[in-house]
């Protein structure tokens, strides 16, 4: 039997952060940007989701006129994180 795939992680995008601040203590928005190639408003709306869903925080701060935007997996994203993979390896039979 197949474990339901957590649609929220299963986005490439949102998928593709969660693996990056996983293996990383934090990571700012532009790091971000340039590990995923992804626009600024796809990234954006993204993090929002992820930051809605409980499984990173976004923190945005000012530095001189600037915003700057860092972000971190929690807790509860680090055990839906490891839940996906262990959803995805039933469908891998692994």
């Amino acid at each position: 039997m197949f474990k339901e795939l957590n649609p929220i992680i299963h986005s490439q995008l949102r998928l593709a952060v969660m693996t990056i601040l996983v293996s990383v203590e934090e990571a700012d928005f532009n790091y971000l940007k340039e590990k995923t190639e992804a626009t600024s408003g796809n990234l954006s709306v993204q993090l929002d989701k992820l930051n809605a869903a409980g499984y990173i925080k976004v923190t945005k701060e000012f530095i001189g006129k600037k915003t700057h935007t860092t972000c971190k997996i929690t807790e509860e994203g680090k055990s839906a994180l490891e839940e996906y993979v262990e959803a995805l390896k039933s469908y891998l039979k692994i």
